[in-house]
Protein backbone atom coordinates (compact mmCIF):
# COMPACT_ATOMS: atom_id res chain seq x y z
CA UNK A 1 0.00 0.00 0.00
CA UNK A 2 1.12 3.23 -0.97
CA UNK A 3 0.24 6.44 0.54
CA UNK A 4 0.14 10.23 -1.19
CA UNK A 5 0.40 13.71 -0.18
CA UNK A 6 0.51 17.15 -1.59
CA UNK A 7 2.36 20.14 -0.52
CA UNK A 8 1.16 23.07 -2.01
CA UNK A 9 -1.05 22.14 -4.42
CA UNK A 10 -4.75 22.52 -3.84
CA UNK A 11 -6.27 20.80 -6.17
CA UNK A 12 -5.37 17.62 -4.54
CA UNK A 13 -6.02 16.11 -1.11
CA UNK A 14 -4.76 16.43 1.77
CA UNK A 15 -2.79 19.11 0.70
CA UNK A 16 -0.12 20.93 2.88
CA UNK A 17 1.15 24.47 2.78
CA UNK A 18 4.72 23.47 3.65
CA UNK A 19 6.71 20.39 3.55
CA UNK A 20 7.27 20.00 7.16
CA UNK A 21 3.52 19.34 7.86
CA UNK A 22 2.99 17.10 5.23
CA UNK A 23 5.94 14.89 7.33
CA UNK A 24 4.52 15.62 10.71
CA UNK A 25 1.40 14.63 9.80
CA UNK A 26 2.56 10.78 8.99
CA UNK A 27 2.36 8.70 12.23
CA UNK A 28 6.02 8.04 14.08
CA UNK A 29 5.68 4.43 13.89
CA UNK A 30 5.00 4.33 10.03
CA UNK A 31 5.23 1.17 7.96
CA UNK A 32 4.00 1.78 4.59
CA UNK A 33 5.23 4.09 1.75
CA UNK A 34 4.58 7.63 1.69
CA UNK A 35 5.25 9.64 -1.31
CA UNK A 36 4.92 13.52 -0.34
CA UNK A 37 4.73 15.42 -3.84
CA UNK A 38 6.07 18.94 -4.07
CA UNK A 39 4.98 21.41 -6.30
CA UNK A 40 7.71 23.29 -8.10
CA UNK A 41 8.91 26.67 -5.60
CA UNK A 42 11.28 27.72 -3.03
CA UNK A 43 10.81 26.13 0.54
CA UNK A 44 12.49 28.35 2.54
CA UNK A 45 11.92 25.33 5.48
CA UNK A 46 14.04 23.38 7.69
CA UNK A 47 13.23 19.71 7.32
CA UNK A 48 13.68 17.02 10.00
CA UNK A 49 12.68 13.60 8.39
CA UNK A 50 12.49 10.97 11.32
CA UNK A 51 10.00 8.61 9.92
CA UNK A 52 10.66 5.40 7.83
CA UNK A 53 9.54 4.91 4.27
CA UNK A 54 9.37 8.55 3.07
CA UNK A 55 9.88 9.55 -0.24
CA UNK A 56 10.22 13.41 -1.41
CA UNK A 57 9.32 13.76 -4.95
CA UNK A 58 9.82 17.28 -6.58
CA UNK A 59 8.82 18.92 -9.85
CA UNK A 60 12.17 19.07 -11.07
CA UNK A 61 15.41 19.82 -9.70
CA UNK A 62 15.71 23.28 -10.88
CA UNK A 63 11.99 24.23 -9.94
CA UNK A 64 11.41 22.57 -6.49
CA UNK A 65 14.51 23.82 -4.12
CA UNK A 66 14.50 23.34 -0.60
CA UNK A 67 16.63 25.92 1.06
CA UNK A 68 17.98 27.32 4.60
CA UNK A 69 21.09 29.42 6.11
CA UNK A 70 22.26 28.47 9.27
CA UNK A 71 26.17 27.83 9.61
CA UNK A 72 28.60 26.64 12.27
CA UNK A 73 30.18 29.93 13.41
CA UNK A 74 26.37 31.81 13.85
CA UNK A 75 25.67 32.17 17.68
CA UNK A 76 23.09 29.23 18.90
CA UNK A 77 20.37 30.29 21.77
CA UNK A 78 22.40 28.00 24.04
CA UNK A 79 25.06 30.88 23.86
CA UNK A 80 27.59 28.70 22.11
CA UNK A 81 28.52 28.48 18.27
CA UNK A 82 25.79 26.50 16.28
CA UNK A 83 28.81 23.96 15.11
CA UNK A 84 28.68 22.04 11.70
CA UNK A 85 25.97 19.74 12.88
CA UNK A 86 23.79 22.11 14.18
CA UNK A 87 23.67 23.74 10.59
CA UNK A 88 21.82 21.42 8.34
CA UNK A 89 19.06 22.99 5.79
CA UNK A 90 17.46 18.51 6.26
CA UNK A 91 18.26 16.22 8.83
CA UNK A 92 17.22 12.98 7.64
CA UNK A 93 17.46 10.32 10.51
CA UNK A 94 15.76 7.50 9.59
CA UNK A 95 15.79 4.09 7.08
CA UNK A 96 14.15 3.54 4.44
CA UNK A 97 14.19 8.22 2.94
CA UNK A 98 14.07 8.84 -0.80
CA UNK A 99 14.24 12.12 -2.44
CA UNK A 100 13.63 12.51 -6.27
CA UNK A 101 13.84 15.59 -8.79
CA UNK A 102 14.60 18.35 -5.88
CA UNK A 103 17.39 20.69 -4.80
CA UNK A 104 18.42 20.75 -1.23
CA UNK A 105 20.45 23.90 -0.56
CA UNK A 106 22.19 25.86 2.43
CA UNK A 107 22.71 29.61 1.22
CA UNK A 108 24.26 30.89 4.18
CA UNK A 109 27.37 31.43 2.06
CA UNK A 110 30.84 30.88 1.33
CA UNK A 111 32.87 28.38 4.00
CA UNK A 112 35.92 30.76 4.43
CA UNK A 113 33.25 33.27 5.95
CA UNK A 114 30.68 31.61 7.69
CA UNK A 115 32.70 27.95 8.52
CA UNK A 116 30.43 25.30 7.51
CA UNK A 117 27.46 24.69 6.21
CA UNK A 118 25.45 21.68 5.51
CA UNK A 119 22.74 21.26 3.07
CA UNK A 120 21.54 17.91 4.05
CA UNK A 121 22.63 15.60 6.70
CA UNK A 122 21.54 12.42 6.02
CA UNK A 123 21.87 9.23 8.67
CA UNK A 124 20.47 6.21 7.71
CA UNK A 125 20.23 3.37 6.36
CA UNK A 126 18.85 2.46 2.30
CA UNK A 127 18.52 6.00 2.02
CA UNK A 128 18.41 7.07 -1.88
CA UNK A 129 18.45 10.46 -4.02
CA UNK A 130 17.91 10.81 -7.49
CA UNK A 131 18.23 13.57 -9.82
CA UNK A 132 18.66 15.89 -6.68
CA UNK A 133 21.03 19.02 -6.21
CA UNK A 134 22.81 19.77 -3.03
CA UNK A 135 24.19 23.04 -3.02
CA UNK A 136 26.38 24.90 -0.77
CA UNK A 137 29.99 25.61 -0.15
CA UNK A 138 31.99 24.20 3.39
CA UNK A 139 30.99 20.59 4.35
CA UNK A 140 27.77 20.34 1.55
CA UNK A 141 26.80 16.75 2.45
CA UNK A 142 27.18 14.73 5.65
CA UNK A 143 27.02 11.21 5.06
CA UNK A 144 26.45 10.25 8.98
CA UNK A 145 27.22 8.16 11.04
CA UNK A 146 29.56 10.39 13.11
CA UNK A 147 32.87 9.12 13.87
CA UNK A 148 33.10 7.06 16.77
CA UNK A 149 34.65 9.92 19.19
CA UNK A 150 35.07 13.56 18.35
CA UNK A 151 38.74 14.88 17.88
CA UNK A 152 38.13 17.86 20.46
CA UNK A 153 35.49 18.59 23.03
CA UNK A 154 32.20 19.66 21.77
CA UNK A 155 33.04 18.55 18.49
CA UNK A 156 29.81 16.44 17.11
CA UNK A 157 27.59 18.88 19.34
CA UNK A 158 23.90 17.96 17.25
CA UNK A 159 21.18 15.63 17.00
CA UNK A 160 22.74 12.74 16.91
CA UNK A 161 25.46 13.21 19.22
CA UNK A 162 24.88 10.44 21.82
CA UNK A 163 22.77 8.38 19.63
CA UNK A 164 24.52 4.80 18.71
CA UNK A 165 26.70 4.63 15.56
CA UNK A 166 25.11 3.11 12.99
CA UNK A 167 26.67 2.53 9.32
CA UNK A 168 23.98 3.15 6.88
CA UNK A 169 23.99 2.60 3.11
CA UNK A 170 23.53 4.99 0.92
CA UNK A 171 22.46 5.85 -2.99
CA UNK A 172 23.35 8.75 -5.02
CA UNK A 173 22.69 8.50 -8.74
CA UNK A 174 22.08 11.68 -11.67
CA UNK A 175 22.83 13.79 -8.61
CA UNK A 176 24.80 17.73 -8.66
CA UNK A 177 26.95 18.12 -5.70
CA UNK A 178 28.59 21.44 -5.13
CA UNK A 179 30.64 22.80 -2.87
CA UNK A 180 34.74 23.29 -2.16
CA UNK A 181 35.89 22.17 1.02
CA UNK A 182 35.15 18.61 2.19
CA UNK A 183 32.08 19.12 0.70
CA UNK A 184 30.68 15.15 0.65
CA UNK A 185 31.75 13.82 3.99
CA UNK A 186 31.06 10.97 7.04
CA UNK A 187 31.39 7.47 7.51
CA UNK A 188 28.33 6.03 5.83
CA UNK A 189 29.05 3.42 2.79
CA UNK A 190 27.75 5.62 -0.39
CA UNK A 191 27.92 4.72 -3.49
CA UNK A 192 27.67 7.06 -6.32
CA UNK A 193 26.77 6.92 -9.68
CA UNK A 194 26.90 9.01 -12.84
CA UNK A 195 26.89 12.18 -10.45
CA UNK A 196 28.90 15.90 -10.71
CA UNK A 197 30.94 17.25 -7.52
CA UNK A 198 31.18 20.76 -8.80
CA UNK A 199 34.03 22.58 -7.23
CA UNK A 200 33.08 26.37 -6.47
CA UNK A 201 36.12 28.88 -6.32
CA UNK A 202 36.14 29.85 -2.62
CA UNK A 203 39.24 32.55 -3.93
CA UNK A 204 37.28 34.13 -7.42
CA UNK A 205 39.68 36.33 -9.24
CA UNK A 206 41.80 37.15 -6.63
CA UNK A 207 44.90 37.41 -7.72
CA UNK A 208 48.65 35.72 -6.28
CA UNK A 209 51.79 37.71 -7.34
CA UNK A 210 54.23 34.71 -5.72
CA UNK A 211 54.40 31.41 -8.18
CA UNK A 212 54.94 29.54 -5.56
CA UNK A 213 52.10 30.79 -3.55
CA UNK A 214 50.20 30.22 -6.71
CA UNK A 215 51.45 26.64 -7.40
CA UNK A 216 50.88 25.39 -3.69
CA UNK A 217 47.21 26.58 -3.10
CA UNK A 218 44.61 24.68 -2.56
CA UNK A 219 40.83 25.50 -3.72
CA UNK A 220 39.37 22.63 -1.97
CA UNK A 221 39.00 18.84 -0.77
CA UNK A 222 36.11 16.98 -2.46
CA UNK A 223 35.49 14.05 -0.49
CA UNK A 224 36.38 13.53 3.48
CA UNK A 225 35.35 10.14 4.73
CA UNK A 226 35.55 8.90 8.11
CA UNK A 227 34.76 5.15 7.27
CA UNK A 228 35.38 2.97 10.38
CA UNK A 229 38.41 0.74 10.32
CA UNK A 230 36.54 -2.54 10.32
CA UNK A 231 33.96 -0.99 7.44
CA UNK A 232 34.60 -3.10 4.00
CA UNK A 233 32.93 -0.16 2.12
CA UNK A 234 33.56 3.45 2.76
CA UNK A 235 32.92 5.80 -0.67
CA UNK A 236 32.28 4.27 -4.02
CA UNK A 237 31.98 6.75 -7.18
CA UNK A 238 31.02 4.75 -10.38
CA UNK A 239 31.20 6.97 -13.56
CA UNK A 240 31.12 10.14 -11.94
CA UNK A 241 32.23 13.56 -13.16
CA UNK A 242 34.29 16.01 -11.29
CA UNK A 243 34.27 19.77 -12.86
CA UNK A 244 35.02 23.21 -12.03
CA UNK A 245 35.65 26.91 -12.01
CA UNK A 246 38.71 26.42 -10.37
CA UNK A 247 42.35 27.17 -11.83
CA UNK A 248 43.76 23.91 -13.12
CA UNK A 249 46.04 21.34 -10.12
CA UNK A 250 44.51 23.31 -7.24
CA UNK A 251 41.84 21.05 -5.86
CA UNK A 252 42.23 17.01 -4.11
CA UNK A 253 39.84 14.46 -4.79
CA UNK A 254 39.98 13.56 -1.04
CA UNK A 255 41.60 13.81 2.37
CA UNK A 256 40.81 11.31 5.02
CA UNK A 257 38.78 13.03 8.20
CA UNK A 258 39.92 9.49 10.07
CA UNK A 259 42.59 7.33 9.40
CA UNK A 260 40.73 4.55 7.70
CA UNK A 261 38.59 6.62 5.01
CA UNK A 262 38.26 5.05 1.76
CA UNK A 263 37.27 6.70 -1.20
CA UNK A 264 37.47 4.68 -4.73
CA UNK A 265 36.92 5.93 -8.13
CA UNK A 266 35.63 4.35 -10.49
CA UNK A 267 35.80 5.22 -14.73
CA UNK A 268 35.32 8.96 -13.39
CA UNK A 269 36.07 12.38 -15.79
CA UNK A 270 38.38 14.49 -13.68
CA UNK A 271 38.77 17.99 -14.36
CA UNK A 272 41.87 20.02 -15.36
CA UNK A 273 41.56 21.08 -11.52
CA UNK A 274 42.12 18.44 -10.02
CA UNK A 275 45.85 18.09 -8.76
CA UNK A 276 48.29 15.29 -9.98
CA UNK A 277 48.84 14.03 -6.92
CA UNK A 278 44.63 13.71 -6.16
CA UNK A 279 44.80 12.49 -2.65
CA UNK A 280 46.37 14.45 0.77
CA UNK A 281 47.02 12.67 3.95
CA UNK A 282 45.74 15.13 6.41
CA UNK A 283 48.76 14.14 8.57
CA UNK A 284 46.77 10.29 8.83
CA UNK A 285 49.06 7.14 8.70
CA UNK A 286 49.50 6.51 4.83
CA UNK A 287 49.09 2.51 5.89
CA UNK A 288 45.29 2.92 7.11
CA UNK A 289 44.35 5.32 4.07
CA UNK A 290 42.74 3.57 1.47
CA UNK A 291 42.23 5.91 -1.80
CA UNK A 292 42.07 3.92 -5.43
CA UNK A 293 41.43 4.71 -8.33
CA UNK A 294 40.15 2.58 -11.96
CA UNK A 295 40.45 3.86 -15.28
CA UNK A 296 39.82 7.71 -14.79
CA UNK A 297 40.01 9.70 -17.51
CA UNK A 298 40.39 13.39 -18.43
CA UNK A 299 42.85 16.31 -17.66
CA UNK A 300 43.14 15.64 -14.15
CA UNK A 301 43.48 11.99 -14.58
CA UNK A 302 47.49 11.07 -13.53
CA UNK A 303 48.07 7.92 -12.45
CA UNK A 304 51.52 8.16 -12.66
CA UNK A 305 52.13 11.14 -9.89
CA UNK A 306 49.53 10.26 -7.87
CA UNK A 307 50.21 10.21 -4.09
CA UNK A 308 52.06 6.95 -3.17
CA UNK A 309 49.71 5.97 -0.54
CA UNK A 310 47.03 6.02 -3.17
CA UNK A 311 46.84 3.07 -5.92
CA UNK A 312 45.32 2.13 -9.19
CA UNK A 313 42.50 -0.91 -9.18
CA UNK A 314 43.22 -4.14 -11.67
CA UNK A 315 40.76 -5.40 -13.17
CA UNK A 316 39.84 -8.14 -10.59
CA UNK A 317 40.21 -5.44 -7.64
CA UNK A 318 37.27 -2.60 -9.44
CA UNK A 319 35.19 -6.17 -9.94
CA UNK A 320 35.53 -5.84 -5.67
CA UNK A 321 33.44 -2.46 -5.62
CA UNK A 322 30.42 -3.42 -7.73
CA UNK A 323 27.15 -1.87 -6.80
CA UNK A 324 25.69 -4.94 -6.01
CA UNK A 325 28.48 -5.99 -3.72
CA UNK A 326 28.68 -3.04 -2.26
CA UNK A 327 25.09 -2.19 -1.32
CA UNK A 328 24.15 -6.08 -0.87
CA UNK A 329 20.79 -6.94 -0.47
CA UNK A 330 19.17 -3.69 -1.16
CA UNK A 331 17.81 -3.20 -4.59
CA UNK A 332 17.97 0.37 -6.32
Amino acid sequence: MCKSIYVNDPSKSPCYPTIQQAIDSIPADNAEQVTIYIAPGTYRERLTVQKPFVTLQGAAADTTVIVYGHYALEMHPDGRKRGTFRSYSMLVDTHDFTARDLTIQNDAGCGSVVGQALALYMDGDRCALYNCRLLGSQDTLFTGALPEQEMKAGGFVGPKEFAPRIIGRQYYQNCYIQGDVDFVFGSATAYFENCEFFTKNRYGDTPIDNPREAADRCYGYVTAASTYGKQEYGYILDHCRFTSDCPAETVYLGRPWRQYAQTVLLHCELGAHIKPEGWQDWNKPHETIRYAEFECFGPGAAPERRADFSSQLTEEEAAHFTKERVLGDWPV
